[in-house]
């Protein structure tokens, strides 16, 4: 019969089996769980740099976007003012023509002489006409006496001439003008058509 003590023992027994089974576990389970604890440090840093390098982005795109904003405006309002000042340099031109009508006026009224109003006028044409063609590249289209040509000339009349080889400019009503070699207004002519 067993008595207390060999109860006793047995049941020790196991709980020391147990404890030496905790114990050959335990370097096992705490080095698993210092590896994972390790990898969720590391994986805390990977997140921390990567949020890190998102808010970095974000903060460069927002500033880039900005910059292309502004870049944007920018080039609008030059091009506003571009379009707005264009033909600044050609007033500055036409002043002095201006300048010179207006002491051509002056001048007729106090003299009351017409001779001069006509001397002050083909002056101050002639004067804007040259600097017209100087700085700005205005031509006047030749046509009286020239063959018709539909690129530069506006036929507003047509006659029958017997004595033409080809189709000529007969008479100018109002004068053609070229920039820069492109029609920028055609010559108002009559044309002489020959019998064929």
């Amino acid at each position: 019969m067993e008595t207390k003590q060999d109860k006793k023992s047995k049941k020790e027994q196991p709980e020391v089996e147990d404890a030496s089974k905790v114990m050959q576990d335990e370097p096992k389970v705490l080095p698993e769980m210092e590896q994972k604890d390790l990898e969720i440090a590391q994986l805390k840093e990977q997140l921390e740099s990567a949020q890190s390098e998102i808010a970095s982005l974000k903060d460069q795109m927002l500033r880039d976007r900005a910059d292309s904003d502004n870049f944007r405006k920018r080039v609008i309002r030059d091009k506003d003012d571009a379009v707005k000042y264009a033909n600044s340099n050609l007033i500055k031109d036409l002043l002095q023509p201006l300048d010179d009508f207006d002491r051509a006026i002056s001048a007729a009224e106090s003299a009351q002489d017409f001779t001069k109003i006509h001397d002050g006028v083909v002056m101050v044409n002639s004067q804007l006409y040259r600097m017209l063609e100087r700085n700005w590249g205005l031509s006047k289209i030749e046509a009286l006496g020239k063959e018709f040509n539909p690129e530069e000339h506006e036929a507003c009349m047509v006659v029958d001439d017997e004595s033409l080889d080809v189709e000529t400019v007969l008479e100018e009503f109002s004068v053609g003008y070229k920039l820069h070699g492109r029609v920028i207004r055609p010559s108002k002519v009559k044309v002489g058509k020959p019998n064929i």
